[in-house]
């Protein structure tokens, strides 16, 4: 393992490291190993090993890094990364044992704010990235002392979004794992995401499941009669299936009179307890094709 003998650059100032227009800092690059590093807690961002950190690999085995890494000593030994996990792991798949980086001393929400900031210049991040990372910066600088919507509008001002779509990533973050993967994947509009965020953690989970079985994704309008329904504390499993099966209404829809319906139940049962029973029987009969087909 090399020395940091090959460490301490001094840097002229921000604006020849970041591009910015920041005064001197008086500030020194230090080549650290990469042995010592360890990820920010809670990091929000994707560092995967795709075509993009390829290249990132194959610039770093020809050019070296080029802009440092922010990192700052931990208690237990060791650097945490504030900025460049990226960096780090093309360091260590092009064989490289050093990186260069700025040390610096940062409590929680100093570092919070400057690991969200430094990565939001990336035009591939996820609805749930921004989701969380906006709101581990909210959080950081209400800690700091900002009020209100005011938080919101500067955590935006590094991105250039306004506090209202701010707001809305935030509510993301809200939601049951499934339901953010559809928000990522495009198949759940981010309109209708940020509704569903309002209901309970078990009303999601319906929601989940019901889009698992049925393979119907809310809209905007059904996610706001969703949300709708849990806030007049009439949202039931029964009720979601109902909900959503209005999405394919449009000539395939069938209508049974309740006259009908009801001669299978006893007198006293709900409509909630018969769409119960029905959704029951259909999965029942859903899963009896299914393994028919596959001939089991």
């Amino acid at each position: 393992m090399k020395g940091n003998s090959a460490g301490k650059i001094k840097l002229a100032s921000f604006d020849d490291l970041f591009g910015t227009s920041a005064q001197e800092s008086g500030e020194v690059v230090t080549a650290l190993p990469v042995s010592q590093f360890h990820a920010f807690k809670g990091h929000p961002f994707r560092v995967s090993d795709d075509e993009k950190m390829q290249e990132t690999v194959e610039s770093v085995k020809k050019n070296g890094v080029l802009v440092p890494g922010i990192v700052r000593p931990r208690p237990e030994g060791g650097y945490e990364v504030i900025a460049g996990h990226r960096r780090w792991r093309a360091c260590v798949l092009a064989g490289l044992e050093e990186m260069p980086v700025i040390i610096r001393e940062l409590d929680d929400d100093d570092a919070t704010v400057i690991m969200v900031d430094t990565n939001l210049y990336r035009e591939d991040i996820l609805p749930s990235e921004k989701a969380r990372a906006y709101k581990m910066k909210y959080d950081a600088l209400k800690h700091q002392g900002s009020r209100g919507v005011n938080t919101a509008e500067l955590v935006g001002e590094a991105a250039g979004e306004s506090g209202r779509t701010v707001q809305r990533y935030i509510r993301l973050a809200e939601l049951v794992q499934g339901l953010l993967d559809y928000v990522d994947e495009g198949k759940i509009p981010m309109a209708a995401g940020e509704r569903l965020s309002f209901i309970d953690m078990e009303g999601q989970a319906w929601i989940v499941d019901a889009v698992a079985n049925c393979s119907i994704f809310p809209s905007k309008v059904q996610a706001g009669e969703l949300k709708g329904l849990y806030e007049a504390g009439e949202l039931t499993e029964a009720k979601v299936y109902a909900v959503l099966s209005k999405k394919e209404s449009s000539g395939t829809g069938v209508s049974i009179p309740a006259k009908r319906i009801r001669e299978y139940f006893p007198p006293g049962y709900t409509k909630e307890q018969m769409e119960k029973v029905i959704y029951r029987l259909l999965d029942q009969w859903k899963e009896k094709a299914a393994d028919e087909k596959d001939g089991v």
